[in-house]
């Protein structure tokens, strides 16, 4: 496809998921540097950057002390990790201890029975320091199997509302890379966010996310968007010690590309991004963070610009 087309379909899907006005006008500066949104209907105000746990994955305790407080600092107040990531939750916990009471700490589960989940829930708590959470999620649910398990009789549901009773959770929440899933599961209600794919890439080669998104923004749910500065799919064949570390897809290049993206993706009606864990592309985002300003026309212009060649993560919506 030829540049002017991408250009026309790119317009055309822009258009399509317009920035909300709202929540971008809602967005709080607090004293600090890095502004917050609303998260849906929790009361809560997350910073527009989150802080992702790979990013303190596979590193020594004392320099995820020093991102985790330089984060803070900043003005990072959302901190989201979870037991998959490698040693992230042990690093994590001892690093944000001083900070916990004054930030917003999320994390997740990838089973789906009641049982495992309380087992899993508890043993989180513990690595993390702390005797709650304020959001528990579901994780990378991509099947509607599992989706209809969490759901059903003695699903992981089951024990993350007996959490909240317990008042070991605050809220509810759920991440996945299905536009079936998603939609499935803020239909299910019980969940106070969602966690989805959102980036220029996908949005303007696959159609995918903006029916995701206008369906959370309906139902009142708080949207977190990842792969912000995804670019697509690495290339068949290509080595380990070609990709980039603590990434499972092709960054955005840096620095431009990447810096538009993220900010073409906070644009969007969303609380937050997390941008990948890798240490030059967390710190871009922790300096894009600060003062953010929404992507202009020309600037968009300019980002897609980037996109030729890039092969989308995820396939179109219906395809």
């Amino acid at each position: 496809m030829e540049r002017r087309d991408f250009l026309k379909t790119g317009t055309a899907a822009l258009a399509a998921l317009a920035l909300s006005q709202d929540l971008v006008a809602a967005q709080k500066s607090t004293g600090s540097p890095i502004p917050k949104r609303p998260l849906g209907k929790t009361g809560e105000d997350l910073s527009i950057f989150g802080f992702g746990g790979t990013a303190v994955m596979s590193i020594e305790q004392e320099e995820a002390n020093r991102l985790v407080a330089e984060a803070y600092e900043l003005g990072v107040n959302y901190y989201d990790v979870s037991p998959t990531y490698g040693n992230a939750e042990d690093r994590l916990g001892p690093a944000l201890q001083p900070y916990r009471k004054r930030c917003f700490l999320a994390s997740k589960t990838d089973f789906r029975s009641k049982a495992e989940t309380e087992v899993g829930l508890e043993k989180s708590l513990k690595t993390l320091r702390t005797d709650h959470f304020d959001l528990y999620q579901h994780h990378a649910v991509d099947k509607m199997s599992e989706l209809n398990q969490i759901f059903g009789p003695n699903g992981a549901m089951e024990a993350f509302m007996a959490a909240k009773k317990a008042g070991k959770v605050r809220f509810l929440g759920l991440s996945t890379h299905s536009v079936e899933v998603a939609t499935a599961a803020i239909d299910h209600g019980g969940l106070d966010t969602l966690m989805f794919p959102i980036n220029y890439v996908l949005v303007t080669k696959s159609n995918f996310g903006p029916a995701v998104l206008e369906h959370a923004r309906q139902k009142g749910v708080g949207f977190i968007a990842i792969k912000a500065m995804a670019r697509g799919k690495y290339a068949a064949g290509l080595a380990d010690n070609k990709k980039t570390p603590k990434c499972w897809y092709e960054p955005c290049t840096l620095p431009e590309e990447a810096a538009l993206a993220y900010r073409w993706t906070l644009s969007r009606p969303v609380t937050a991004a997390v941008p990948p864990g890798n240490p030059d592309w967390f710190r871009l985002a922790l300096k894009l963070a600060q003062g953010f300003q929404p992507i202009t026309d020309g600037e968009t212009k300019r980002l897609l610009s980037f996109m030729e060649g890039a092969d989308p993560l995820f396939p179109q919506e219906g395809a």
